[in-house]
């Protein structure tokens, strides 16, 4: 008796560049928000790594019938690989010139920071001489290296970051460094090698050093985020489907750790706090994407950038408006500079507070990239009723407790609480709560929406948990230097008082002062502002009473 054939699945896979007409790129629902917008971005000659995107029907199989969805996919990306090895000269799995990937999510609704990424996939120890080779920097190297085991390590198999944090800071004690940035090649080739260890102890098997099942692998952990607690969190909170499913877009790696003349960058086009006309970037020198929107280190902005990069300075200043006219909005973009030259990861409506909505609304109308229609269109979610800004009253002479990076606007007063599981108990016995912590991940989602405000002692304004507290509405001060939380997780000194779980604390965000103590919430409306918009409702004759504010989609 003859067997049956194998069934031939079809899985759709698209070219980035998109290889047709602009107006021939596949919409959202199939790629994603992430590889439609680098597909358009690249038709407006904006530098974007070339790359392909498999659809979200992918994913949606994966849900429905498990790894059997993958039939077929490894051939289906084998052609996908050498067709980008052809493109850049690096060819997956080789020794000699390999070529790194990326391999990111990409929801039909953009879902900042709750799904995964892996990096620098298809780098194995064969491959680091050909790297060294093909680079001339044995630094960079294995500094990838280490990058991709701690990266693949927490993302594929859930290892505690705090386990590979660990080891970066006895790495450093050992020689004396400040920061892992001063570590030398030996250094993190040993490091890597710890990391290995590491991996191997909790996984129960040694890092895989086949590059295919590096790749089909990432690609598996990516679908899984798309079920993770975090992931149904915040689609809960903005009404979002769990139907869809999220693509998968694997890139040519742009090396941001490339030396001092590289780094990564995350971007708004206008401030999404304020509205105000004005980039806004973080940016890590010498870092990858990931170091910035995880929010574990402090940044720095667009003049370091400048002195940096000049170059790649003037071509992100380009972008910005390229980018709005493209999308017809405010974005926000992550972004590589490797060696001197700008490379554009990811553009997308950026989240913003509902005071900078209406700024950003105003003022794109005024400057004609948008209609009156699409402006009122833009803040229709927004109950005009309950915008106001705010401010505290803060007594002749009091000092604030300690300050740090503005990554929103507004007040909050509330108690104080060190750890997201206590939140939610905070909350129920009638107090706001003000949530304090070294950093903020983006696990903390659920918890971010049950408090008033947001201390950290590291991270950046454009991380992930800055982001998602923005869009939220809740005032948030970063790099906040003097915040150190006692290992109880029940007591905090911030700056020059100490708090205990419970105690009053009040925040200004717009300014990114701390004080201790419960202060009076100044209120006033923006009525000039306000009445303008009113204006154009009644002008084009609807008014759309808001449910929630939101900002505009992407």
């Amino acid at each position: 008796m003859l067997s049956k054939p194998p069934k031939s699945i079809d899985h759709t896979i698209f070219r980035i560049p998109f290889d047709g007409p602009a107006a021939a790129i596949p919409g959202k629902n199939i790629v994603g928000s992430k590889a439609h917008n680098l597909m358009r971005m690249a038709s407006s000659g904006l530098p974007v790594p070339p790359g392909f995107v498999i659809s979200t029907d992918l994913c949606r199989r994966f849900l429905a019938e498990g790894k059997g969805a993958f039939e077929g996919l490894g051939a289906a990306m084998a052609r996908e690989l050498d067709w980008l090895g052809t493109v850049t000269g690096r060819h997956f799995g080789d020794a000699g010139k390999p070529l790194l990937v990326s391999v990111r999510s990409g929801a039909p609704i953009s879902m900042p920071g709750m799904m995964e990424t892996v990096l620098n996939i298809g780098l194995n120890e064969a491959a680091l001489p050909g790297m060294v080779r093909m680079t001339g920097n044995p630094r960079l190297a294995q500094d990838c290296r280490r990058r991709l085991i701690q990266q693949f390590g927490e993302v594929v198999h859930g290892i505690r970051a705090g386990r590979f944090e660990d080891r970066i800071t006895e790495a450093i004690g050992a020689v004396g460094a400040l920061s892992i940035e001063e570590l030398a090649t030996s250094d993190l080739k040993l490091l890597a090698a710890a990391f290995s260890e590491l991996y191997e102890t909790e996984v129960g098997k040694p890092f895989p050093e086949d590059v295919t099942l590096q790749l089909r692998t990432a690609v598996e952990a990516v679908l899984v985020s798309w079920s993770s607690k975090r992931a149904g969190a915040y689609r809960k909170l903005n009404d979002i489907s769990d139907t869809p499913g999220t693509a998968v877009t694997v890139q040519a790696m742009v090396f941001g750790n490339l030396g001092p003349t590289s780094g990564a960058g995350v971007g708004f086009t206008r401030n999404p706090a304020t509205g105000s006309n004005e980039l806004y970037v973080d940016f890590l020198a010498n870092a990858q994407g990931e170091d910035v929107v995880a929010g574990r280190r402090r940044a720095a902005g667009l003049q370091e950038l400048e002195h940096r990069a000049p170059v790649a300075h003037r071509a992100l200043i380009a972008a910005k408006d390229l980018l709005e006219r493209e999308f017809r909005d405010m974005q926000d973009f992550e972004f590589t500079i490797e060696d001197g030259r700008l490379q554009l990861l990811q553009a997308r409506a950026g989240k913003r507070t509902a005071l900078a909505a209406l700024r950003i609304a105003r003022d794109l109308v005024a400057e004609t990239i948008v209609s009156v229609a699409e402006g009122v269109n833009m803040v229709a979610s927004i109950n005009l009723d309950e915008i106001e800004e705010t401010g505290l009253d803060v007594p002749g002479g009091l000092k604030p407790a300690a300050a740090g990076t503005s990554a929103g606007v507004g007040v909050a007063v509330g108690v104080a609480v060190f750890d997201p599981d206590r939140v939610v108990d905070a909350s129920r016995s009638g107090h706001a709560v003000i949530l304090v912590r070294p950093t903020a991940e983006t696990a903390d989602v659920a918890a971010l929406s049950g408090a008033a405000g947001l201390i950290t002692a590291y991270g950046a304004r454009t991380s992930h948990a800055a982001v998602v507290a923005r869009q939220l509405g809740k005032p948030c001060i970063v790099a906040c230097n003097d915040l150190s939380i006692d290992p109880s997780g029940r007591h905090a000194e911030i700056g020059s008082e100490r708090f205990s779980e419970g105690d009053p604390i009040s925040i200004d965000a717009s300014a990114g002062l701390v004080f201790k103590g419960e202060l009076k919430i100044v209120r006033r409306r923006p009525a000039d502002l306000i009445a303008e918009i009113r204006h154009w409702q009644r002008e084009i004759g609807t008014r759309k009473p808001a449910v929630r504010t939101k900002s505009t989609s992407d």
